[in-house]
């Protein structure tokens, strides 16, 4: 299992035009291939930055399957013109997981 940690900065007052686009681009990431859940979370200290957890099977799931469909292309439509600068991507592997 591949956690994908994406970071963005939203332009302030487009806080809540971002957050219904990720609510509309839900099923863009329910139907891809190896998805396995995704959540969004608020920097409570940066209320302007997000992080969103997205769940994976592998890796080349999101890198290859899903970053050249027209699903991504759907969801960055939906979601990208509210980003106040580049979005930041890593990918985690689980070497501990006690929650």
């Amino acid at each position: 299992m591949i956690l994908e940690i994406a970071e963005f900065d939203i332009i302030p007052g487009k806080e809540e035009a971002f957050e219904e686009g990720v609510k509309q681009a839900l099923p863009l990431f329910k139907r891809a291939k190896g998805y396995r859940g995704i959540a969004l979370r608020r920097i409570v200290e940066k209320p302007s930055t997000y992080r969103l957890f997205v769940q994976w099977e592998t890796l080349e799931d999101h890198t290859v399957t899903f970053r050249n469909s027209d699903d991504f292309q759907q969801w960055r439509a939906l979601v990208g013109i509210y980003f106040a600068g580049p979005s930041r991507v890593d990918h985690c592997s689980t070497v501990i997981d006690e929650i």
